[in-house]
């Protein structure tokens, strides 16, 4: 793929903006503002700087973070559904809170739980909390996870999202050099059309995707929620 063109929609990107150590392209298309190659993190400087969160599933500040998901995707499941923990990193913490409320969850971390067999089933939900700033192919990701939903499952995303130019000079956010996709809701409506999916935002960093009940579905316009 030319180094220009969107790593989620494939479509062209124009220059957005650039601070002294990384430069963002924005696509035209579906607004996905991302890192050029050339400045990624390798693999091992990557995990290096996972391993320095110290985010314990017994910590009340965390988890009252993690709520900010949990508790609005619990309200859209049934009882004893299964979920997937996609980026559990080293401490899922979010996989206890939801066990500790009857949910069966499976972990994958492709650091820290690299267990593809998790990939070859279906979920009720999947949660993906702080990991899609991270993606180097969101296109290919996004398309497996949908890919293991169940008919009407649920997919968790909780990212911060741009805002505009001026507010991404000085986010905080960009200063991560592990975080290299950057979403707005034109990107996430982007995403609930591609996969025919409904879209809810429920937080200022939170969205749940709800995959179709089923085929006869898949030529009705999807619900966009606010």
């Amino acid at each position: 793929m030319p180094p220009n063109h969107c790593p989620l929609c494939q479509n062209d990107s124009v220059f957005f903006h650039t601070d002294r150590r990384r430069s963002f392209l924005r696509c035209s298309a579906c607004h996905l503002i991302f890192v050029p190659q050339q400045y990624w993190l390798s693999s091992a400087e990557e995990k290096a700087e996972y391993d320095l969160h110290q985010n314990e599933a017994q910590d009340p500040g965390y988890r009252r973070f993690l709520s900010r998901l949990t508790v609005p995707l619990m309200s859209k499941l049934s009882p004893g559904a299964t979920g997937l923990d996609f980026g559990c990193g080293p401490g899922p913490a979010l996989s206890a809170m939801l066990e500790e409320q009857g949910y069966n969850m499976v972990q994958y971390d492709p650091f820290y739980a690299d267990d593809p067999s998790v990939q070859n089933r279906r979920y009720d939900f999947i949660c993906a909390t702080e990991v899609v700033e991270h993606l180097k192919a969101p296109k290919q990701t996004f398309e497996q996870l949908f890919s293991m939903l169940k008919p009407d499952g649920w997919l968790g995303v909780m990212t911060k999202r741009v805002r505009d130019q001026e507010a991404f000079r000085n986010w905080h956010y960009i200063r991560d050099l592990t975080h290299i996709c950057f979403y707005s809701k034109k990107t996430f409506t982007y995403l609930a059309r591609t996969f025919n999916a409904g879209l809810e935002f429920a937080g200022d960093d939170v969205l749940l995707l709800n995959s179709q009940k089923d085929e006869s579905m898949n030529n009705k316009p999807n619900p966009i929620r606010k």
